[in-house]
């Protein structure tokens, strides 16, 4: 599960300060990535004071050779993986609307990032909501185009940089570290702290909640208080449109507990229910809508 990888891979992101930092290796069209969401946000909200998180693009999928066989194989993968971990995708959208070009979800991504982080990170997970839930062949410009204005970004430097030298670069960046630190499987957590004397420490796959809090503590050599959670309303203000599963990992509910409430709040229009094939998700209403 665990590897230990280069020293002295401490980059100039860190400058919050925060004895951590965790570079996550995934692929927008990887279900897998898409499965660690639950894990990762409840790892933000309660120990997210002592880490700081850079998303590194991976290319692996971005080179895919997209017969109708291997297509199949996606679709199968698509549809295991939303089975096994309660986080729904279709794969049916490799045979209604297969991705054509893989490798422009990635280069608009970090075209995203170029009007901030937090902007990157809303863009990623439109995307995969988009490709997901929605089966939108997320490589056509126009699909691209919709994310970006959901997230509000700028639409025309955002089409600007899509096309520009910077997305380009920023993306094979992205490839030079996944190669520097030897990844070959997404996703990967590499954790490292302080002490740029120490390795870093490598962890590939899906795991349950605990396995990442206990490499924080064995980083920290510590054992760090997690903060308190934000109340449920909170919690969907903030990230919008939330999977049951998301739910029940964050707040440590069944999906029978999550979805017994959130049809009472439906009801009360505070949430849009919205049926997944695999799985249940939730789109908190703002106020104004109601």
């Amino acid at each position: 599960m665990k590897d230990n990888l280069i020293t002295n891979y401490h980059c100039c992101f860190n400058s919050d300060k925060k004895p951590l930092e965790i570079y996550m290796f995934i692929d927008p069209l990887c279900p897998e990535c898409w499965a660690l969401e639950p894990i990762i946000k409840k790892l933000q909200l309660e120990y997210g004071q002592y880490f700081r998180l850079k998303h590194v693009l991976s290319g692996k999928l971005t080179r895919l050779n997209l017969s109708a066989k291997k297509r199949e194989a996606i679709a199968q993968l698509w549809e295991n993986t939303a089975s096994r971990t309660g986080m729904s995708c279709d794969g049916s959208l490799w045979f209604e609307n297969p991705i054509s070009a893989p490798y422009r979800a990635s280069i608009a991504i970090k075209a995203a990032e170029l009007q901030g982080r937090r902007a990157g990170i809303r863009f990623l997970r439109k995307i995969q909501e988009m490709l997901f839930l929605e089966k939108q062949n997320v490589s056509n410009l126009d699909v691209l185009i919709e994310c970006a204005k959901s997230v509000n970004l700028d639409i025309d430097e955002f089409l600007n940089d899509i096309h520009s030298d910077s997305a380009a670069k920023a993306f094979q960046c992205d490839l030079k570290i996944l190669v520097e630190m030897e990844v070959t499987e997404i996703p990967s957590l590499v954790f490292f702290n302080e002490n740029i004397e120490d390795e870093g420490l490598k962890i590939t796959g899906l795991y349950p909640y605990e396995v990442y809090v206990q490499i924080i503590q064995e980083m920290l050599e510590d054992r760090p208080s997690p903060s308190p959670l934000p109340s449920l309303e909170q919690f969907l203000k903030r990230f919008k449109l939330v999977a049951s599963k998301e739910i029940a990992i964050v707040y440590d509910m069944t999906i029978s507990d999550v979805e017994k409430e959130l049809k009472k709040w439906v009801l009360q229009q505070k949430v849009k229910i919205i049926q997944g094939k695999f799985g249940t998700f939730w789109r908190y209403i703002e106020k104004e809508e109601h």
